[in-house]
């Protein structure tokens, strides 16, 4: 049920609408993910809210998915990953000091040039995600700028990447 609050002269009156809920079949637990990293916060990373920043969640996916990549040394492979879509769901807040356990998964892998990640930002000490973000990676001829092939040893490793449900 959604509903709509409206204020009348300083009266809430509340009007509902009926809607179909989604049902989220994503387990949205640390078993869920794969592949693994943690970061420690820094003083830095808290806003005025006394909490870890917005920007540094970007950071946190862009570095985990790096690490990934680096371990398959991607960056070594004659194709390169662009990043073509991104985005975050924050469900609740990290507050320094933490060290944020990073998960990724793939939850959709192209025919050809996409891969699609989850990944899940953790609290040390949560087993549910502070915030649960989506990373695209297209990948592309350095020299055109186009869509390519990925590279089987990044298919391979993707594939033992993927969650299966």
């Amino acid at each position: 049920k959604l509903q709509f609050l409206y204020f009348i002269e300083g009266v809430g009156v509340v009007c509902g609408v009926k809607t179909k809920k989604k049902k989220n079949k994503k387990k949205m637990n640390r078993s869920f993910y794969r592949f693994w990293h943690t970061i420690p916060t820094r003083w830095m990373d808290q806003d005025a809210f006394g909490h870890v920043n917005n920007v540094q969640y970007y950071s946190f996916m862009d570095t985990a998915v790096c690490t990934f990549l680096g371990k398959q040394k991607a960056f070594e492979l004659p194709a390169r990953p662009f990043v073509v879509h991104s985005s975050c769901t924050y469900k609740k807040p990290l507050v320094f000091p933490v060290d944020v356990h990073v998960g990724i998964t793939v939850v959709k892998l192209g025919k050809t040039s996409s891969c699609t990640y989850q990944i899940g930002l953790f609290d040390e000490t949560s087993d549910t995600p502070s915030a649960v973000g989506t990373f695209v990676h297209v990948w592309t001829d350095p020299v055109t700028e186009k869509p390519t092939h990925i590279p089987d040893t990044m298919r391979t490793a993707y594939m033992e990447l993927e969650h299966s449900e």
